[in-house]
Protein backbone atom coordinates (compact mmCIF):
# COMPACT_ATOMS: atom_id res chain seq x y z
CA UNK A 1 0.00 0.00 0.00
CA UNK A 2 3.01 2.61 0.69
CA UNK A 3 4.10 1.58 -2.72
CA UNK A 4 0.52 2.22 -4.39
CA UNK A 5 0.27 5.61 -2.54
CA UNK A 6 3.70 6.70 -3.89
CA UNK A 7 2.04 6.41 -7.18
CA UNK A 8 2.92 3.11 -8.38
CA UNK A 9 0.64 1.31 -10.42
CA UNK A 10 -1.81 -1.33 -9.35
CA UNK A 11 -0.14 -4.07 -12.18
CA UNK A 12 3.47 -3.02 -11.05
CA UNK A 13 2.86 -3.82 -7.33
CA UNK A 14 0.82 -7.20 -8.37
CA UNK A 15 3.82 -8.02 -10.30
CA UNK A 16 6.25 -7.38 -7.94
CA UNK A 17 4.70 -9.59 -5.47
CA UNK A 18 3.70 -12.41 -7.37
CA UNK A 19 -0.18 -12.07 -7.03
CA UNK A 20 -3.11 -11.07 -9.55
CA UNK A 21 -4.14 -7.18 -9.78
CA UNK A 22 -8.01 -8.27 -7.83
CA UNK A 23 -5.89 -9.03 -4.54
CA UNK A 24 -4.16 -5.35 -5.07
CA UNK A 25 -7.55 -3.66 -5.23
CA UNK A 26 -9.38 -5.73 -2.88
CA UNK A 27 -6.09 -4.40 -0.20
CA UNK A 28 -6.74 -0.79 -1.07
CA UNK A 29 -10.37 -1.47 -0.48
CA UNK A 30 -9.52 -2.81 3.26
CA UNK A 31 -6.89 0.18 3.26
CA UNK A 32 -9.58 2.86 3.03
CA UNK A 33 -11.67 1.16 6.11
CA UNK A 34 -8.86 1.75 8.10
CA UNK A 35 -5.31 -0.21 9.04
CA UNK A 36 -6.72 -2.52 10.83
CA UNK A 37 -8.46 -4.14 8.02
CA UNK A 38 -4.92 -5.04 6.62
CA UNK A 39 -4.23 -6.72 9.74
CA UNK A 40 -3.02 -10.73 9.47
CA UNK A 41 -6.39 -12.63 9.81
CA UNK A 42 -6.53 -16.28 11.00
CA UNK A 43 -7.82 -19.02 8.33
CA UNK A 44 -11.08 -20.08 9.25
CA UNK A 45 -10.00 -23.90 8.13
CA UNK A 46 -7.97 -26.42 9.44
CA UNK A 47 -4.73 -26.94 8.31
CA UNK A 48 -3.82 -28.44 5.31
CA UNK A 49 -1.61 -30.78 7.04
CA UNK A 50 -1.97 -33.69 9.57
CA UNK A 51 -0.42 -33.98 12.58
CA UNK A 52 1.65 -36.98 13.58
CA UNK A 53 -1.16 -38.28 16.18
CA UNK A 54 -3.55 -37.82 13.11
CA UNK A 55 -1.33 -39.88 11.03
CA UNK A 56 -1.21 -42.75 13.39
CA UNK A 57 -5.11 -42.56 13.37
CA UNK A 58 -5.51 -42.60 9.95
CA UNK A 59 -3.21 -45.61 9.32
CA UNK A 60 -5.17 -47.22 11.69
CA UNK A 61 -7.93 -46.45 9.76
CA UNK A 62 -6.47 -47.63 6.84
CA UNK A 63 -5.58 -51.58 7.87
CA UNK A 64 -8.91 -52.02 8.49
CA UNK A 65 -9.44 -52.16 4.62
CA UNK A 66 -11.91 -49.92 2.06
CA UNK A 67 -15.34 -52.64 2.69
CA UNK A 68 -14.75 -51.46 6.44
CA UNK A 69 -15.19 -48.06 5.05
CA UNK A 70 -18.27 -48.64 3.15
CA UNK A 71 -16.56 -49.51 0.10
CA UNK A 72 -18.10 -53.01 -1.90
CA UNK A 73 -14.30 -54.04 -2.23
CA UNK A 74 -11.12 -54.04 -1.05
CA UNK A 75 -9.51 -51.77 -3.24
CA UNK A 76 -7.42 -48.57 -2.01
CA UNK A 77 -7.73 -45.89 -4.47
CA UNK A 78 -5.88 -42.41 -3.60
CA UNK A 79 -9.41 -41.19 -4.13
CA UNK A 80 -10.96 -42.97 -1.61
CA UNK A 81 -8.36 -42.63 0.74
CA UNK A 82 -8.62 -38.72 0.25
CA UNK A 83 -12.54 -39.08 1.11
CA UNK A 84 -11.82 -40.87 4.27
CA UNK A 85 -9.31 -38.33 5.02
CA UNK A 86 -11.81 -35.46 4.69
CA UNK A 87 -14.35 -37.70 6.58
CA UNK A 88 -12.60 -38.21 9.60
CA UNK A 89 -10.16 -34.98 9.88
CA UNK A 90 -12.00 -32.36 7.73
CA UNK A 91 -8.98 -31.82 5.66
CA UNK A 92 -8.71 -31.99 1.57
CA UNK A 93 -6.26 -33.36 -0.28
CA UNK A 94 -6.47 -33.88 -4.17
CA UNK A 95 -6.00 -37.51 -5.12
CA UNK A 96 -2.63 -36.64 -6.91
CA UNK A 97 -1.00 -35.47 -3.91
CA UNK A 98 -2.83 -38.32 -1.56
CA UNK A 99 -0.78 -40.78 -3.62
CA UNK A 100 2.58 -38.96 -2.47
CA UNK A 101 1.18 -38.73 0.69
CA UNK A 102 0.75 -42.33 1.42
CA UNK A 103 4.54 -43.29 0.03
CA UNK A 104 6.59 -40.55 1.52
CA UNK A 105 4.60 -40.05 5.39
CA UNK A 106 3.13 -43.58 5.51
CA UNK A 107 5.62 -46.05 3.69
CA UNK A 108 2.63 -47.67 1.75
CA UNK A 109 2.94 -48.52 -1.83
CA UNK A 110 0.74 -49.52 -4.59
CA UNK A 111 0.63 -53.54 -4.63
CA UNK A 112 -1.14 -56.34 -6.16
CA UNK A 113 -3.13 -58.35 -3.70
CA UNK A 114 -2.37 -62.11 -3.63
CA UNK A 115 -5.68 -64.45 -3.54
CA UNK A 116 -6.60 -66.50 -1.02
CA UNK A 117 -9.22 -69.41 -0.92
CA UNK A 118 -12.00 -68.75 1.51
CA UNK A 119 -11.84 -72.75 2.34
CA UNK A 120 -8.32 -72.13 3.98
CA UNK A 121 -8.00 -73.32 7.94
CA UNK A 122 -6.00 -70.62 8.83
CA UNK A 123 -4.94 -72.74 12.82
CA UNK A 124 -4.30 -75.93 10.39
CA UNK A 125 -2.10 -74.08 8.25
CA UNK A 126 -0.05 -72.83 10.83
CA UNK A 127 0.26 -76.05 12.78
CA UNK A 128 1.52 -77.51 10.38
CA UNK A 129 4.18 -75.20 9.74
CA UNK A 130 4.88 -75.08 12.97
CA UNK A 131 4.88 -79.14 14.05
CA UNK A 132 4.30 -81.03 10.75
CA UNK A 133 7.07 -79.40 8.52
CA UNK A 134 9.74 -79.52 11.45
CA UNK A 135 8.69 -83.90 12.27
CA UNK A 136 8.65 -84.18 8.08
CA UNK A 137 12.35 -82.62 7.88
CA UNK A 138 13.74 -84.29 11.23
CA UNK A 139 12.63 -87.82 9.74
CA UNK A 140 14.19 -87.13 6.80
CA UNK A 141 17.40 -86.08 8.16
CA UNK A 142 17.56 -89.64 10.12
CA UNK A 143 16.66 -91.68 7.11
CA UNK A 144 19.40 -89.50 5.04
CA UNK A 145 17.38 -88.41 2.73
CA UNK A 146 16.82 -85.30 0.16
CA UNK A 147 13.57 -83.18 1.08
CA UNK A 148 12.00 -83.04 -2.42
CA UNK A 149 9.78 -79.46 -2.97
CA UNK A 150 7.40 -80.55 -6.22
CA UNK A 151 5.09 -79.05 -8.40
CA UNK A 152 3.92 -78.41 -12.16
CA UNK A 153 3.03 -75.34 -13.66
CA UNK A 154 2.33 -73.94 -17.62
CA UNK A 155 3.80 -71.05 -19.36
CA UNK A 156 1.28 -69.27 -22.48
CA UNK A 157 2.36 -68.32 -25.85
CA UNK A 158 0.63 -65.20 -24.79
CA UNK A 159 2.68 -63.11 -22.87
CA UNK A 160 1.59 -62.59 -18.86
CA UNK A 161 1.51 -59.03 -18.72
CA UNK A 162 3.13 -56.92 -16.26
CA UNK A 163 3.46 -52.77 -15.72
CA UNK A 164 6.37 -51.26 -17.53
CA UNK A 165 7.70 -47.52 -17.84
CA UNK A 166 6.93 -45.64 -20.92
CA UNK A 167 6.47 -42.08 -21.47
CA UNK A 168 3.19 -40.32 -20.41
CA UNK A 169 0.48 -40.91 -22.69
CA UNK A 170 2.36 -43.60 -25.05
CA UNK A 171 1.17 -46.97 -23.83
CA UNK A 172 3.25 -49.98 -24.94
CA UNK A 173 1.99 -52.20 -27.54
CA UNK A 174 2.97 -56.20 -27.12
CA UNK A 175 2.20 -57.59 -30.74
CA UNK A 176 1.60 -61.10 -29.46
CA UNK A 177 -0.20 -63.98 -30.74
CA UNK A 178 -3.82 -64.71 -29.88
CA UNK A 179 -3.51 -68.81 -29.11
CA UNK A 180 -3.57 -71.13 -26.52
CA UNK A 181 -0.52 -72.45 -27.29
CA UNK A 182 0.97 -73.53 -23.88
CA UNK A 183 3.81 -75.68 -22.21
CA UNK A 184 3.30 -77.73 -19.35
CA UNK A 185 6.42 -78.30 -16.99
CA UNK A 186 7.60 -80.37 -14.02
CA UNK A 187 9.85 -78.87 -11.16
CA UNK A 188 10.72 -79.61 -7.52
CA UNK A 189 13.61 -77.66 -5.22
CA UNK A 190 16.23 -80.49 -3.46
CA UNK A 191 17.49 -79.79 0.27
CA UNK A 192 20.55 -82.48 0.27
CA UNK A 193 20.29 -84.03 4.19
CA UNK A 194 23.77 -83.57 5.17
CA UNK A 195 25.09 -79.94 3.74
CA UNK A 196 21.59 -78.44 3.19
CA UNK A 197 22.95 -77.71 -0.69
CA UNK A 198 19.80 -77.15 -2.93
CA UNK A 199 19.19 -78.10 -6.52
CA UNK A 200 16.51 -77.12 -9.46
CA UNK A 201 15.11 -80.35 -11.18
CA UNK A 202 12.66 -79.67 -13.99
CA UNK A 203 11.10 -81.09 -17.29
CA UNK A 204 9.36 -79.79 -19.76
CA UNK A 205 6.25 -81.67 -21.66
CA UNK A 206 5.91 -81.67 -25.62
CA UNK A 207 3.58 -78.46 -26.54
CA UNK A 208 -0.27 -78.09 -25.71
CA UNK A 209 0.03 -81.21 -23.26
CA UNK A 210 -0.97 -81.37 -19.71
CA UNK A 211 0.48 -82.92 -16.59
CA UNK A 212 -0.91 -86.65 -16.14
CA UNK A 213 0.05 -88.85 -13.34
CA UNK A 214 1.70 -90.84 -16.06
CA UNK A 215 4.27 -87.92 -16.61
CA UNK A 216 5.08 -87.67 -13.04
CA UNK A 217 6.20 -91.17 -12.80
CA UNK A 218 9.12 -90.98 -14.94
CA UNK A 219 10.17 -87.58 -13.75
CA UNK A 220 10.43 -89.08 -10.28
CA UNK A 221 12.16 -92.02 -11.95
CA UNK A 222 14.89 -89.61 -13.28
CA UNK A 223 14.69 -87.61 -10.43
CA UNK A 224 15.47 -90.71 -8.36
CA UNK A 225 18.57 -91.32 -10.42
CA UNK A 226 19.94 -88.25 -9.97
CA UNK A 227 19.61 -88.00 -6.50
CA UNK A 228 20.57 -91.60 -5.52
CA UNK A 229 19.46 -92.06 -2.57
CA UNK A 230 16.31 -91.69 -0.80
CA UNK A 231 13.64 -88.79 -0.79
CA UNK A 232 10.84 -86.98 1.21
CA UNK A 233 8.59 -85.42 -1.58
CA UNK A 234 6.33 -82.71 -0.23
CA UNK A 235 3.38 -81.62 -2.93
CA UNK A 236 -0.40 -80.96 -3.18
CA UNK A 237 -3.26 -83.11 -2.63
CA UNK A 238 -4.03 -82.79 -6.48
CA UNK A 239 -4.62 -86.38 -8.16
CA UNK A 240 -1.61 -86.88 -10.59
CA UNK A 241 0.43 -87.10 -6.99
CA UNK A 242 0.09 -89.52 -4.62
CA UNK A 243 -4.04 -90.15 -5.33
CA UNK A 244 -3.05 -91.78 -8.47
CA UNK A 245 -3.28 -95.58 -9.26
CA UNK A 246 0.09 -95.32 -11.43
CA UNK A 247 2.13 -93.04 -8.99
CA UNK A 248 1.04 -95.17 -6.12
CA UNK A 249 1.93 -98.19 -7.86
CA UNK A 250 5.60 -96.44 -8.35
CA UNK A 251 6.05 -95.84 -4.59
CA UNK A 252 4.80 -99.05 -3.19
CA UNK A 253 7.91 -100.51 -5.44
CA UNK A 254 10.63 -98.40 -3.92
CA UNK A 255 9.75 -97.87 -0.27
CA UNK A 256 12.75 -95.40 0.20
CA UNK A 257 10.55 -93.06 -1.71
CA UNK A 258 8.31 -91.19 1.34
CA UNK A 259 5.04 -88.09 0.59
CA UNK A 260 4.03 -86.09 2.38
CA UNK A 261 1.23 -83.68 1.54
CA UNK A 262 0.90 -79.16 1.82
CA UNK A 263 -2.10 -78.08 4.03
CA UNK A 264 -5.01 -77.73 1.49
CA UNK A 265 -5.32 -74.33 -0.05
CA UNK A 266 -1.89 -73.11 1.08
CA UNK A 267 0.70 -73.02 -2.49
CA UNK A 268 2.40 -69.78 -0.23
CA UNK A 269 4.11 -73.16 1.62
CA UNK A 270 5.84 -74.58 -1.59
CA UNK A 271 9.12 -72.70 -2.44
CA UNK A 272 8.43 -74.71 -5.89
CA UNK A 273 5.84 -72.03 -6.63
CA UNK A 274 8.25 -69.02 -6.29
CA UNK A 275 10.12 -70.91 -9.02
CA UNK A 276 7.22 -70.20 -11.14
CA UNK A 277 6.00 -66.65 -10.02
CA UNK A 278 10.05 -65.55 -10.47
CA UNK A 279 9.77 -67.35 -14.31
CA UNK A 280 6.25 -66.04 -15.09
CA UNK A 281 6.33 -62.53 -13.50
CA UNK A 282 9.65 -61.62 -12.98
CA UNK A 283 12.39 -63.15 -15.83
CA UNK A 284 9.49 -63.76 -18.63
CA UNK A 285 6.94 -60.90 -17.85
CA UNK A 286 5.73 -58.95 -20.77
CA UNK A 287 8.01 -61.76 -23.35
CA UNK A 288 5.63 -62.19 -26.58
CA UNK A 289 7.68 -65.21 -27.86
CA UNK A 290 7.39 -65.82 -31.43
CA UNK A 291 6.45 -69.60 -31.28
CA UNK A 292 6.70 -72.39 -28.71
CA UNK A 293 9.95 -73.45 -29.71
CA UNK A 294 11.09 -70.25 -28.70
CA UNK A 295 8.85 -69.82 -25.74
CA UNK A 296 10.69 -73.29 -24.62
CA UNK A 297 14.28 -72.43 -25.31
CA UNK A 298 13.20 -69.22 -22.78
CA UNK A 299 11.48 -71.50 -20.16
CA UNK A 300 14.91 -73.75 -20.02
CA UNK A 301 17.56 -70.60 -20.26
CA UNK A 302 15.99 -69.38 -16.87
CA UNK A 303 14.68 -72.37 -15.15
CA UNK A 304 18.63 -73.48 -15.78
CA UNK A 305 19.71 -70.08 -14.28
CA UNK A 306 17.82 -70.43 -11.19
CA UNK A 307 19.85 -73.92 -10.81
CA UNK A 308 22.99 -72.12 -11.59
CA UNK A 309 22.25 -69.50 -8.50
CA UNK A 310 21.44 -71.52 -5.05
CA UNK A 311 21.09 -68.39 -3.11
CA UNK A 312 18.01 -67.99 -5.25
CA UNK A 313 16.85 -71.21 -4.97
CA UNK A 314 17.43 -70.36 -0.49
CA UNK A 315 15.76 -67.03 -1.12
CA UNK A 316 12.88 -69.06 -2.86
CA UNK A 317 12.44 -71.46 0.54
CA UNK A 318 13.11 -68.41 2.91
CA UNK A 319 10.08 -67.00 1.35
CA UNK A 320 7.47 -69.91 2.56
CA UNK A 321 9.08 -69.07 6.25
CA UNK A 322 9.25 -72.71 6.39
CA UNK A 323 11.64 -73.28 9.96
CA UNK A 324 14.63 -75.34 7.56
CA UNK A 325 18.25 -74.63 8.58
CA UNK A 326 20.11 -73.74 5.51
Amino acid sequence: MDLVRQGERTTVVARILGVDRSSVFRWRQAAARGADALAAQPHPHRPARLTERELQRLERLLSKGACAHGWPNALWTTARVAAVIEREFGIRYHHDHVGRFLRQRLGWTPQKPRRRARERDEAAILDWQAREFPRIAREAQQRDAHLVFLDESGFMLTPTVRRTWAPRGQTPVLHAWDRRDRISAISSITVSPRDRSLNLYFDLLPDNANVHAEDIVPYLRRLKAHLGGPMTILWDSSKIHDRSLLVRAFLAEHPEIKTERLPTYAPELNPDELVWAWTKYGRLGNLAAANTAALRDYIRTELAYARRHPELLASFIEGTNLPLQL
